[in-house]
């Protein structure tokens, strides 16, 4: 998940080579600086990942307002016809909330002093690299897990009962967006959810290559031969825009903890656990963020003739309304 990092300027580099100087004052001086330079990408850089996913809230609030429309009380919210006289119904509505708990995310990284003298800045580079993805594979793990626990939680399974086992079908997409708009709430005029994302194995898109005349005319069969791995017939679904997920698939660590960690199950016979969730609204999954990510030296290392950074966050992650994330299998 690491991105290639722009060329350093001079000045970067002559920083970085004093951070390796013998004089412990100076290299800790240097070293404090590139600390700084580097929190601000370190800071952008985490939030690649599939936890684009979730909001950030950077206010420092961890309490949430949950939906004044909660699940069962659509129809209770109605209008009347007013014959011209007397009082209008009054409607009074309230919400509880939620307090989305924060934790800490730490990491480091060290390397040899003498890298730093050579100014050899591949080592550093890579460095920040593998610190950046200590981070984003935390922070996809959590806040994947909260998806995963809201989507067993609310125990519906979608499958499309004729299609072969381990086989993704245009069937059962759309059976997932059908089922997320009868179980979202509202009506006809005011729909309160819908499938607006899918996320399935790498596998599971690689069946759409293989889709048969049965699923696809020739005109688009041909289109998706052609496609790239991100190319349009690829990405898109009935509207649905389709993600592979590295971590989903038949015995793969996200499915493993939906079934054996959440009690979560698949259809009989199914072998691949697919996840829809509806980001139209935006109004569901929350990341607070009570400190964002900063960066150290860490000068405890320079009497191992070494030299070292470490970062921390605190955060959390939350889905407020369950209605948002659906499960399927095939």
């Amino acid at each position: 998940m690491g991105k290639a990092r722009q060329a350093p300027s001079p000045e970067m580099l002559e920083l970085y080579a004093r951070s390796g100087d013998p004089d412990k004052t100076l290299a800790i001086a240097a070293q404090r600086e590139i600390a700084k330079a580097l929190e601000l990408p370190l800071r952008q850089g985490i939030m690649a990942g599939d936890i684009n996913l979730f909001t950030p809230s950077t206010d420092g609030t961890d309490e949430f307002p949950l939906d004044l429309l909660a699940p069962g009380t659509e129809t209770q919210h109605i209008a009347y016809t007013n014959p011209g006289h007397g009082y209008i119904p009054q409607r009074s509505v309230e919400s509880d909330y939620v307090r989305i708990a924060t934790y800490s995310v730490s990491s480091s990284i060290d390397f040899l002093l003498s890298y730093a003298r050579k100014a050899n800045w591949d080592i550093l580079g890579r460095a920040m690299s593998v610190l950046e993805d200590s981070f984003v594979k935390k922070m996809n793990d959590d806040a994947w897990h909260t998806v995963l626990a809201a989507a067993a939680d609310r125990n519906i399974l979608v499958y499309d009962a004729d299609a072969a086992n381990g086989q993704l079908t245009k069937r059962l997409v759309s059976l997932l967006k059908t089922v997320m708009r009868r179980n979202a709430g509202g009506n006809s005029v005011s729909s309160r959810g819908r499938l607006t994302d899918l996320y399935t194995s790498i596998e599971g898109v690689e069946d759409i290559r293989n889709w048969g005349i049965d699923q696809l005319d020739d005109t688009s069969r041909r289109e998706v031969y052609q496609a790239a791995d991100s190319g349009a017939p690829l990405t898109r679904i009935y509207g649905v825009t389709l993600h592979d997920l590295f971590e989903l698939g038949d015995s793969q660590e996200y499915q493993d903890y939906f079934v054996s960690d959440l009690g979560g199950s698949l259809s009989s016979g199914d072998t691949e656990l697919v996840i829809g969730v509806d980001q139209a609204s935006n109004d569901s999954f929350i990341m607070p963020v009570k400190l964002p990510v900063q960066v150290f030296e860490d000068e405890t290392l320079h009497r191992s003739q070494r030299q070292g950074y470490y970062a921390w966050a605190e955060l959390g992650f939350g889905v407020l309304d369950g209605r948002r994330v659906i499960a399927g299998s095939f």
